[in-house]
């Protein structure tokens, strides 16, 4: 990512978003420290989107994926060799 002063950024605006509209994310700083980044449009609804749970995710896949083909038990899915057990004691 290349990095720009704002008064730099100010007289070079339209390269600047040339730059992010090609997937280069450019930098803005002021006195020396990262203060804002320009992103493309795109990828800014893609960072900014909100995040699924897990569940989501598992549905999702099993919408796009025959689970059966793949040898899947969907029963199975969430079954664990995990114990159950308390863990060891310890002195706090």
């Amino acid at each position: 990512m290349k990095n720009y002063s704002i008064a730099e950024a100010r007289n070079r605006l339209p390269r600047l978003v040339h730059e992010a509209e090609s997937g280069r994310p450019v930098g803005l700083m002021r006195r020396g420290h990262a203060v804002a980044v320009v992103v493309a449009a795109d990828d800014y609804r893609r960072l900014t989107a909100p995040v699924g749970t897990a569940w989501n995710a598992i549905e999702n896949f099993r919408k796009r994926f025959d689970t059966a083909e793949m040898a899947i038990d969907p029963d199975q899915v969430f079954q664990t060799d995990r114990r159950n057990t308390v863990g060891r004691k310890v002195k706090l």
